[in-house]
């Protein structure tokens, strides 16, 4: 398993804070402490795309938005339907038959360095 995600993460938390890392991730400040002590019980497949997004540069072909941070990508993907926004109905009807949807089987994880 590529663990480069976790050594950045890491490093990243000892530059800042779990805390501020956490909220720049969108997760809990618990789940980034878990995930660095090992003992997080749940998928840290969120965890880490949204890290590789984020700290490691890679991105995903938008269908919306073109070239777009993972973690950017997996933000919207929960974002809630707001109609009355034209970009936001864009993002969620593209969104939910996307091949990077983590909510979808089979949803691509992957993505490209910038």
């Amino acid at each position: 398993m590529d663990d480069q995600w976790l050594h950045v993460l890491r490093a990243e938390c000892a530059r800042t804070t779990q805390s501020d890392v956490a909220r720049r991730l969108g997760v809990s400040a618990a789940m980034v402490n878990q995930a660095l002590k090992g003992t997080y019980k749940g998928n840290l497949g969120r965890l880490q795309e949204r890290v590789r997004g984020l700290l490691l540069g890679v991105t995903v072909d938008c269908p919306v938005l073109g070239d777009l941070g993972r973690d950017k990508c997996l933000a919207h993907q929960t974002r809630q339907f707001l109609a009355s926004n034209p970009l936001r109905v864009a993002l969620y009807r593209a969104c939910r038959t996307c091949k990077h949807n983590q909510q979808l089987e089979g949803g691509s994880h992957g993505g490209k360095h910038r």
